[in-house]
């Protein structure tokens, strides 16, 4: 069962005490996770998590700090101060084989238009660029080509020494909210309701430097685009504001699944569509992906959903798994799962044994295509 560690995080307004949640598993014997831990630092609401290694991990947030935490016992390690606006992306940096010391460094972005790079060993801030003309809301680390991306209103490439090395001209008002690697040195950036395929071109001895080619759009989604997760070479996934979950070939680029109510698998009576008439947007927009080996785990309105990739099928859920919309979620290891949530805790949950999970799957209305 999806197993729970630890409270806190902000009190519900208007409540004297946080209400007990509902364990994962308690009506749903199929369901592998249980509530372990809740983590309280933020004064605000924390929208990104990070694996740092085996026992950290790293959260931020609205009120612009990054805090690293030990994910065994919840302690916080370490508070990074900078950022003077809300963070906005968050991505870890591998440290070169070259390099004598193997601190884990992150990159933050924030609404005041600065990236900064931190070593989360010492906590010192390493470089910062603040040369932006628009907020960064997404960011992407190439490491085959020792590169790292940032998504706004435009696509910019970055050496390591946080030069820029190109840029694209201006993409939308919207600007890209989500960004991943796929192979043939492209990326993948969600610019509202389209995908955009971008190659880069690296510099060579007879070419004037780095350049980026637009590829391909994909216009299968019915609404903007928020989260977008590379799942292995064959695959990647996408959500929408409305709910939709996308899975994509990588190589050739085309739908090979498509869920589009997965949060709601109880059968289509009048009373249940008038229900979902009145529901609000934000209780079914995945707002963010992560995966394992054979699932993909959804962040959906307040509630946690566990998609399985080769069963094409929601195989375990939590509607209630805090008590605001759920930003962010990240794989641990030892099978383990954080969330993070607008409510402002941070929460990690537990796999049991798959030997424990009922062989019978949760029912689920899933088109594949």
């Amino acid at each position: 069962m999806l197993r729970w560690l630890i409270g806190g995080g902000r009190e519900p307004q208007g409540l004297a005490e946080k209400s007990p949640l509902q364990t994962i598993g308690e009506e749903q014997t199929q369901n592998p996770y249980t509530e372990l831990l809740v983590l309280k630092a933020h004064h605000d609401i924390v929208r990104y998590l990070v694996q740092l290694d085996d026992s950290r991990f790293a959260s931020a947030g609205d009120d612009g700090t990054v805090v690293v935490w030990n994910a065994q016992t919840g302690e916080k390690l370490l508070e990074l101060n900078g950022h003077t606006q809300k963070i906005t992306a968050i991505i870890t940096l591998p440290c070169l084989e070259t390099c004598e010391e193997k601190n884990q460094l992150i990159l933050t972005a924030s609404a005041d238009r600065t990236v900064i790079e931190w070593d989360c060993g010492t906590g010192r801030q390493v470089q910062k660029v603040s040369c932006f003309q628009s907020t960064v809301k997404c960011l992407a680390v190439i490491q085959r080509l020792d590169v790292w991306l940032s998504g706004g209103n435009d696509l910019c490439v970055w050496n390591r020494k946080l030069d820029l090395l190109c840029q694209t001209s201006h993409l939308s008002d919207t600007g890209i909210t989500a960004l991943i690697e796929i192979p043939k040195n492209c990326v993948v950036a969600a610019v509202g309701k389209e995908l955009i395929i971008f190659r880069l071109v690296a510099a060579t001895e007879g070419s004037l430097g780095w350049d980026i080619l637009e590829v391909k759009r994909l216009l299968d989604h019915q609404d903007n685009i928020l989260s977008l997760v590379n799942v292995n070479d064959v695959s990647f996934v996408s959500g929408s504001h409305v709910g939709e979950l996308i899975v994509w070939d990588t190589l050739g680029w085309t739908v090979q699944a498509c869920e589009r109510n997965f949060w709601d698998p109880s059968p289509q009576l009048d009373a249940q569509r008038e229900i979902k008439l009145c529901q609000k947007p934000n209780d079914v927009s995945i707002h963010h992906l992560t995966w394992d080996e054979e699932n993909v785990f959804v962040a959906v309105g307040r509630g946690l959903y566990v998609y399985n990739l080769p069963m094409k099928r929601v195989i375990a859920c939590q509607k209630a798994a805090h008590d605001s919309s759920v930003l962010h979620v990240a794989k641990l290891p030892n099978r383990q799962v954080i969330s993070c949530s607008e409510d402002g805790s941070v929460r990690i949950w537990e796999l049991r044994e798959k030997q424990q999970l009922s062989v019978e799957p949760a029912p689920t209305d899933v088109s594949v295509l």
